[in-house]
């Protein structure tokens, strides 16, 4: 259970902790779900286009299935930053389960508005982008254990 307290409550110095979690782990989401084209300038392009053609050379119920997959993915990773976003969600389950959508929805909001303004992101910036998600992971672990 993530909670800190006999509540439910998280205790209030994770704060910033969690919000740094929350940030890294948003960039992890986008990058392990190819909604951005994250790939290192430096290497061969072989890379991607094996995962390309994996998509690419299936059709019928195995294309479905690669779809599914992936779109299962894209759930799993966003309920997860959406329950450390948002730690308690009461103890009715209607509201715990109207809490998750909501937040759901508000994580695909931010999703399209971050493949809006970074389509145009140059590759050579990309490594630079996954470093920044480590350090704000490894902040984010720091703070907590202080």
């Amino acid at each position: 259970m993530l909670a800190g307290g006999p509540e439910g409550h998280w205790p209030p110095r994770t704060g910033a902790s969690l919000v740094l979690v929350v940030a890294a782990l948003f960039v992890v989401l986008l990058v392990e779900n190819s909604r951005i084209p994250f790939d290192d300038p430096n290497t061969h392009l072989e890379l991607t286009m094996i995962h390309e053609v994996m998509v690419l050379d299936h059709g019928g119920p195995a294309l479905g299935a690669v779809l599914y997959g992936a779109s299962l993915k894209l759930f799993v990773l966003s309920a997860l930053v959406v329950r450390i976003a948002v730690p308690y969600l009461g103890a009715d389950p209607w509201i715990a389960w109207g809490a998750l959508l909501i937040g759901l929805l508000a994580l695909a909001v931010s999703i399209g508005i971050v493949e809006s303004v970074m389509a145009r992101l140059r590759l050579v910036h990309v490594p630079s982008l996954l470093v920044a998600a480590c350090l704000l992971s490894g902040f984010g672990i720091v703070l907590l254990a202080r």
